[in-house]
């Protein structure tokens, strides 16, 4: 984790994903590294009062900013939430609690940390269930040693995985154990969920049945039961609240949104919605069903366009609690085709992948990468810049046809040249219709 997080590795694993914007991966590598020098101070009286420096991020839309921040939390593994300035409304207005934000951020980390905690007890206690299983299969009285490690093998292999066995089944666990959570946020209804759980955990259910099942199914029905009698979900309460007060890292999007321009009106103001994001970020103490969670070392990294208004529209307060403002820059062609081409996972890789499903082998050639770069550019100009954005729709349109046709009778290769690029964006010039390549 010490090398992970110098400087100098933490730009080198954002050049993977991200073109261009060396100033602003400098300043989050910095803001990252002095993190980590922060918990390496003993002195706590000294620790508590070294608090991050938050970072401004201004750019239009499509040159790396959101990505910037995501890639940052998953270098670390922190805690993350995305929000968008925007949801937010003042006090006595209807809209969203600037709290809700950090109660968001601890509900997704506690669920991560539980996923984890059900993942690592899966593994500890999956043998032993595939025990009990094999003796379903084959009662081990009459079978020798021998016999039993293969028996067990095969069960491990999948061979008895369509057999039917007869089990013992509660009625108090029909739910799935993990549960899939559409925002993570504990303000969008799992609070209802907790109150009927509760109700249906109170009522005794003790009646058990014999019923049969597949050999798969019955194998990870009796491991939910086994971890849901082995997992202590109070313990990891604390540790979600601990891994937020010291990791967590939230990106405030469309911040520009709320800075108060000269001579404009607003039904809400919205220096009021600045007002009450503001102790958030000075550091206050937000009351969550995890926990008391305290936000002064959390990592606030704001960002906008700012084609309309400017940081210095935001509250003095406000401008102070984000000292870094970096600028990025306007993403050019040559920055379009690196990403097309030098960037892991780039999106001609994924397209390449998903036609290989239906057995569509399709390559592009350097002029027409070249092509798409300059098509994706002029698109930029003419109608509005939205950054590397635009490359997903310029490569749907050349791709259409191909993707509509596939699977075809038989394997086909296709390679892409400059002539099929141009081919698809011709249009006269006295005449433009660019509908087709607004996202």
């Amino acid at each position: 984790m010490k090398d992970k997080l110098i400087p100098k590795k933490i730009v080198e694993e954002l050049n993977k994903y991200i073109i261009s914007q060396d100033e602003a991966k400098r300043s989050v590598a910095i803001s990252l590294r002095n993190r980590y020098r922060r918990k390496q101070i003993k002195d706590n009286k000294l620790k508590r009062e070294i608090t991050p420096k938050n970072i401004i991020l201004i750019g239009p839309t499509g040159v790396g900013k959101t990505e910037i921040a995501r890639r940052l939390a998953t270098i670390t593994d922190s805690p993350f939430i995305k929000v968008e300035a925007t949801k937010y409304t003042e006090v006595g207005y209807v809209g969203k609690d600037v709290e809700s934000m950090i109660k968001d951020l601890i509900s997704i980390t506690y669920n991560k940390l539980k996923s984890e905690k059900i993942t690592e007890l899966g593994e500890k206690y999956r043998e032993v269930i595939l025990l009990k299983v094999a003796k379903l299969i084959k009662p081990y009285g009459t079978v020798n040693l021998d016999e039993k490690d293969i028996l067990l093998k095969e069960v491990k292999d999948g061979k008895y995985d369509d057999q039917e066995v007869e089990i013992e089944k509660s009625g108090s666990l029909e739910e799935p154990l993990i549960e899939v959570f559409a925002t993570g946020s504990e303000t969008n209804g799992e609070g209802v969920k907790g109150i009927i759980d509760n109700i249906i955990n109170s009522i005794p259910n003790t009646k058990k049945k014999l019923v049969k099942m597949s050999v798969k199914n019955a194998t990870e029905y009796l491991l939910r039961v086994e971890i849901e009698k082995n997992i202590d979900l109070e313990e990891l309460k604390p540790i979600a609240v601990e891994r937020v007060e010291e990791d967590g890292i939230v990106f405030i999007d469309e911040i520009d949104k709320i800075a108060q321009r000269e001579g404009a009106h607003s039904e809400i103001s919205r220096q009021g919605v600045q007002r009450d994001i503001l102790p958030i970020i000075e550091g206050t103490t937000v009351m969550t069903k995890y926990g008391a969670v305290r936000t002064e070392h959390i990592l606030f990294i704001a960002a906008g366009a700012f084609t309309l208004a400017s940081p210095s529209d935001l509250m003095p307060e406000f401008q102070g609690r984000f000292p870094i403002k970096v600028k990025l820059n306007t993403l050019t062609k040559e920055d379009f085709i690196k990403i097309l081409t030098k960037i892991e996972f780039n999106l001609l890789l994924q397209y390449k992948e998903l036609l290989k499903v239906d057995n569509v082998f399709i390559s592009f050639t350097s002029s027409a990468i070249n092509e798409i770069a300059e098509i994706a550019t002029e698109l930029n100009e003419d109608i509005e810049n939205i950054g590397a954005r635009r490359l997903s729709g310029v490569i749907e349109q050349i791709l259409n046809e191909i993707m509509f046709e596939a699977p075809y009778k038989e394997a086909k290769i296709i390679k892409i040249g400059k002539k099929d690029v141009a081919k698809v964006f011709e249009y006269s010039e006295e005449e433009e219709n660019l509908d087709d390549y607004i996202l």
